[in-house]
């Protein structure tokens, strides 16, 4: 096209900001389908293999500038074996947290559901209804945004590997996409899978790319 760059079919003509967003390996907690916030739970076997896959594939995307990570273990040592792979260090970043589940951290969806039968149908269907002792999905989902848009500000149109966990990572898909909170209950999200999202300078966004476990066969 003449007179500079083409647009994306969005519109846009400036370079995006893309996120490889990369849920965590297993834990000990996700193989029993526990609530897992904010208690820290290591790596099972089988976790640890997946960040070795999950590090495999990103390890060859030489663009990638820097790798984020949740502050918690399970999510830092998915992000170290990326990084180890690309050579570079982690950035840790308390905005990509897990959400807190308070006094249902380590419970099974049922067990929540018989302790607190009216808060958790609450939970379960208003977004700004918190757990016991914890956090609602729109404070996640407002600490998230915000640790997004640091990273907008700090790695313009580079590609960036944020590796958290459910609750951020359908956040930042939500964001992406601008739809309403329906998503963050009927989206499934494998471990250690890959999703991908870019933001634009201009505000706009696209998602290219939901739970890609391909790097786990």
């Amino acid at each position: 096209m003449a007179g500079g760059k083409a647009p994306t079919w969005q519109g846009q003509r400036s370079r995006p900001t893309r996120l490889l967003l990369l849920r965590h390996g297993q834990t000990p907690l996700s193989v029993e389908r526990r609530y897992s916030g904010r208690g820290n739970p290591a790596l099972t076997d089988t976790g640890v293999t997946q960040a070795r896959g999950a590090a495999a594939r990103l390890g060859g995307m030489p663009e990638i500038a820097a790798v984020v990570s949740s502050p918690l273990e399970r999510a830092r040592t998915t992000a170290q074996a990326v990084a180890d792979r690309l050579g570079l260090g982690i950035v840790v970043d308390d905005g990509f947290i897990e959400a807190d589940f308070g006094a249902w951290e380590g419970l099974t969806f049922t067990e929540a559901a018989e302790r607190d039968p009216e808060l958790h149908a609450r939970w379960l269907a208003d977004t700004e209804v918190p757990t016991p002792g914890g956090e609602s999905f729109a404070q996640v989902g407002k600490r998230v945004v915000e640790a997004k848009n640091g990273l907008l500000q700090r790695f313009p149109g580079q590609t960036v590997v944020v590796v958290s966990h459910v609750t951020p990572i359908k956040s930042l898909l939500r964001d992406a996409l601008g739809t309403g909170p329906e998503l963050l209950f009927r989206l499934h999200l494998d471990l250690a899978s890959l999703s991908i999202a870019e933001f634009f300078p201009d505000g706009g966004s696209v998602v290219r790319l939901v739970n890609d476990t391909g790097h786990l066969e």
